[in-house]
């Protein structure tokens, strides 16, 4: 399968003919528990918290996607949701512990590390990840995790890996890259040296708003092996039904992927282009001070494009109830068009911190819908 190109590899890892049946498409294993020869002596199945065969190809399909050949299993866990996954990262540290993360980090990333694992003893540090200075700036001694996201959540920032990873190697601590916005088809991480690799598998990797699950990544067995145990331990699983929606889904990533970009590429060249519009972030524009990494580690922008519209908050809110296809709604990556403001949506708590976003900043997650469409609506939305 290793010299399967992406595409082929999302249709075919982990996901061969069901040996009992023939069914070409990885069943619905809707079952708790498995019976067993002998005790303890099974088919590498007991119970559906531990593991599930849906759920086995997932994590298959997924970590090939991501580079990594780790057995039956590749290097995934696949998880109920994305937070569900940075949770269980969270439990890999020890009261004392301290994470650095972006200071433009997703609002529900921020509240659990901030909020939660704050109260458990882990300490946590707010930094501008983009560059040198700033990652030096904030690693200590008591540093053993670093969050980077990119591109960020909302401001699309991009933040160099390979930098990252070297510079947290230097006190001992991981890297760990939410690939959500841009997908294992956009970027591979481990490949510049992350350690671990997280997503909101609700979102791109689903790709029709129709489940949560999320997913960690890494090429470390003994890693890997670690992330099992508090999976089984802690109990934050997908079930076989989510698994399955999200395996459909990944079979068709690439394909939307690149009308994704595309139309987020037309979009991006419009917004610039209107006076109605003060500032437009997406990191392919020429412009746009993380374009020459994004360009290095990126095979392209992907679908997430911000912007502020001329009149504040006032037009912001107006303009997101106006549009008819672009919907009003929290999540992203889906095949439909959807428009939000984060100050008062997805990231509402971070508001009064050092990670508070433009007030009147709006995020469009840009669908596979005919991009001429899009363009009218947001025109006419802008009024």
């Amino acid at each position: 399968m290793s010299e399967d190109r992406f595409e082929t590899l999302a249709i075919h890892a982990g996901q061969d003919p069901d040996p009992t049946t023939g069914a070409a498409v990885v069943p619905i294993y809707a079952t708790s528990t498995y019976v067993q020869q002998a005790p303890g002596v099974h088919k590498g199945y007991e119970y559906s918290r531990t593991d599930n065969p849906t759920r086995t190809a997932l994590q298959t399909q997924i970590a090939a996607l991501e580079g990594v050949d780790l057995g039956v299993d590749g290097g995934c866990i696949a998880t109920a949701s994305g937070l569900a996954a940075t949770a269980l990262i969270g439990y890999l540290l020890e009261p004392g512990d301290r994470i650095v993360l972006p200071d433009d980090a997703y609002g529900g990333t921020f509240r659990l590390i901030a909020q939660v694992l704050s109260r458990h003893g882990i300490k946590w540090t707010a930094a501008d990840l983009t560059t040198a200075e700033g990652i030096a700036k904030a690693l200590t001694p008591d540093t053993k995790l670093v969050w980077v996201e990119t591109p960020t959540n909302p401001l699309l920032r991009v933040v160099d890996i390979a930098m990252i990873a070297e510079a947290a190697k230097s006190v001992g601590a991981m890297t760990v890259v939410d690939n959500t916005f841009a997908t294992p088809y956009l970027q591979q991480p481990l490949s510049l040296g992350a350690d671990m690799v997280v997503h909101s598998a609700t979102k791109y990797l689903g790709g029709h708003s129709d489940t949560v699950g999320g997913a960690i990544v890494t090429n470390d067995a003994g890693l890997l092996e670690q992330l099992r145990y508090l999976q089984n331990a802690t109990g934050p699983i997908p079930g076989p039904f989510d698994s399955y929606l999200v395996l459909r889904g990944i079979k068709t990533l690439g394909v939307r992927m690149d009308r994704h970009c595309t139309n987020a590429a037309a979009i991006t060249d419009f917004l610039v282009n209107d006076p109605r519009v003060e500032h437009v972030w997406y990191p392919g524009l020429a412009t746009d001070p993380g374009h020459a990494t994004a360009s290095l580690q990126m095979s392209g922008y992907g679908g997430m494009v911000s912007f502020t519209p001329v009149g504040g908050l006032a037009a912001a809110n107006a303009l997101v109830t106006r549009t008819r296809l672009f919907f009003l709604a929290e999540s992203l990556g889906g095949v439909e068009s959807l428009i939000e403001v984060p100050a008062s949506m997805t990231h509402l708590s971070v508001e009064g911190t050092d990670l508070e976003v433009p007030e009147s900043l709006v995020r469009l997650s840009v669908g596979i819908e005919h991009v001429d469409d899009l363009i009218s609506d947001l025109d006419r939305a802008l009024g």
